[in-house]
């Protein structure tokens, strides 16, 4: 132990020539900053894989939303055939004639209006 007088000479301070302070702190810091290594590496880690989880979520979404697209388009052309057929003046015709016994008017019954 070494003796260090201090400046007013009212006190000497004992300190030891190995003193452990400054190790203790560099080993506290080291471990402080392991620490906080760790945890930003994990936290890095749990962001990449739920980004990674939200990609394929969002691709099964897309892909179910093209799917029903698809479903609708083939409905919608159905539809479309199906009012093309519903007004075919043939179909109207045949309709007129058959069920409802409705003939052709004659020249002299029809009225154009302009």
């Amino acid at each position: 132990m070494a003796k260090a007088p201090n400046r007013r000479g009212d006190r000497i301070l004992w300190t030891e020539e190995g003193s452990k302070a400054r190790p203790i702190a560099v080993k506290f810091n080291y471990l402080l900053f392991s620490v906080l290594f760790t945890l930003l590496f994990i936290g890095g880690s749990l962001f990449y894989v739920w980004s990674r989880i939200q990609v394929i979520r969002l691709g099964y979404e897309i892909s179910d939303a093209l799917k029903k697209e698809r479903g609708l388009t083939e409905a919608n052309k159905k539809f479309r055939l199906e009012i093309a057929t519903l007004k075919s003046y043939a179909r109207i015709e045949k309709i007129a004639i058959e069920e409802l016994r409705m003939a052709k008017p004659k020249p002299d019954q029809v009225i154009v209006i302009r």
